[in-house]
């Protein structure tokens, strides 16, 4: 299966070929990674791979207009069992709670978060994950990671974001046209000058906007009801647990696709590699 940076690409597949693991090779290969275009991969068909503690599924793993890597897997972890030990990476992470409930360690302190939570770890800040529930607890994770991850001289000095849990139990949410809207999160990294989430609720049969294109990439996480995500006139739906990726510049709508109230998270990147927006067009 063939990859491409635009027009905009419709998958509904496990993985993007065969890259190899991040983020060892982020800073070790000299070769550029080929770019992922605009891609819809369907809970459905993503593989579940057994692991010590649970389950993996692999989403992408590849360079995109924005990104250096940009790698997604969905992990699944048995009562009682943790993701690793507490490590610490170059790249930013991001955790979304699909289902259960996790103790979050961040820089030896810890908190318990549920069922739509986010978790963000700042750059080589320490951290891990534990179901401490009686059932099965799955969570998207998504890593980052720019140019200016492996080139401390690149780093952002003064990020305004930190390594934090963003309960959803806490999450404000401010009604819409179509359903309802909780911000997450919106500030710069140490290694991203832009990352911000939000949380949009749609009713049934409704439309989040009308597809419209901007320079930064755009991720979105399926988490309640079917969304219809539209790329370039290309339509496909995905149920929870889906992902969506919108590259830079691509044109893109969403649509709740069912006829109960659907939800997805949102997260948006700008980094120095992003595509500048282009100018408006004279009348």
């Amino acid at each position: 299966m063939s990859l491409r940076s635009a027009p905009a690409l419709i998958l509904a597949c496990a993985t993007l070929g065969a890259p190899p693991a991040f983020p060892a090779d982020a800073k070790a290969s000299s070769a550029p990674r080929p770019k992922m275009g605009s891609a819809v991969f369907a809970w459905e068909k993503l593989i579940a791979r057994t692991t010590p503690n649970g389950e993996r599924r692999d989403v992408a793993n590849h360079a995109t207009p924005t990104l250096a890597v940009f790698e997604c897997h969905i992990t699944t972890l048995n009562p009682g069992a943790a993701s690793h030990e507490p490590h610490r990476h170059p790249q930013e992470e991001l955790i979304i709670v699909k289902e259960g409930t996790l103790e979050v360690h961040i820089n030896g302190r810890t908190q318990v978060a549920g069922r739509g939570s986010t978790f963000f770890y700042a750059s080589n800040d320490m951290h891990r994950v534990r179901n401490v529930g009686e059932t099965r607890a799955t969570y998207w994770v998504v890593n980052l990671a720019s140019a200016a991850t492996h080139t401390p001289a690149l780093h952002n000095a003064a990020p305004t974001l930190k390594s934090g849990v963003f309960d959803w139990q806490k999450l404000a949410a401010a009604p819409t046209k179509t359903g309802e809207r909780r911000a997450v999160l919106d500030g710069s990294t140490v290694t991203l000058a832009k990352l911000q989430s939000h949380v949009t609720s749609l009713h049934p049969r409704v439309a989040a906007h009308a597809a419209h294109r901007h320079p930064d990439d755009e991720i979105v996480l399926v988490r309640e009801g079917e969304i219809e995500a539209t790329i370039e006139g290309q339509a496909a739906v995905g149920g929870p647990g889906s992902v969506f990726f919108f590259a830079s510049n691509d044109l893109h709508g969403l649509r709740n696709a069912g006829d109960t109230p659907a939800s997805y998270q949102i997260i948006r990147l700008v980094t120095a590699a992003t595509p500048k927006p282009e100018p408006a067009a004279k009348e």
